[in-house]
């Protein structure tokens, strides 16, 4: 896996990771870091790579046990440590599940595999982060 990533020097402190696949990826910096607050900061992107990397799992589980999920959507919150580097140390993921008739218990279970063993970002965050879970489910 590879990604270059450059700092667009007319934004301040803007900067444009191009990932190995081919995508591009645009983040700012605060405005009292000499950002302006154009795009997600870097460490957002962190949060929400964390955040969509277990949903793929989840939803990938749940199709695999041939469940009809039809929607997935976590919210994630996040402290971080108040001195530098301010790695992250609690992080809670919501998952609210849609579809028709899902066990709760496939559903517990999806989001289990996926923190437990799936999700690479969750293993790495979890090095400094107390990381838990909840979840709901919607009839869709």
């Amino acid at each position: 896996m590879q990604c270059t990533i450059h700092w667009v020097p007319d934004s301040g402190m803007g900067f444009v990771a191009e990932t190995g696949s081919g995508h591009l990826l645009t983040m700012d910096g605060a405005p009292d870091g000499g950002g302006r607050n154009l795009a997600p900061r870097p460490m957002e992107t962190v949060l929400a790579g964390s955040g969509a990397c277990s949903a793929y799992d989840v939803v990938l589980i749940l199709k695999r046990g041939r469940h009809d999920v039809r929607g997935c959507r976590v919210a994630v919150d996040a402290e971080r440590a108040p001195t530098d580097p301010k790695v992250f140390t609690r992080i809670r993921l919501h998952f609210t599940v849609s579809g028709r008739g899902l066990p709760p218990a496939a559903v517990e279970r999806a989001i289990a595999l996926s923190h437990e063993k799936y999700c690479s970002a969750s293993a790495m965050l979890g090095k400094t982060a107390e990381i838990t879970t909840s979840f709901e489910i919607v009839e869709a």
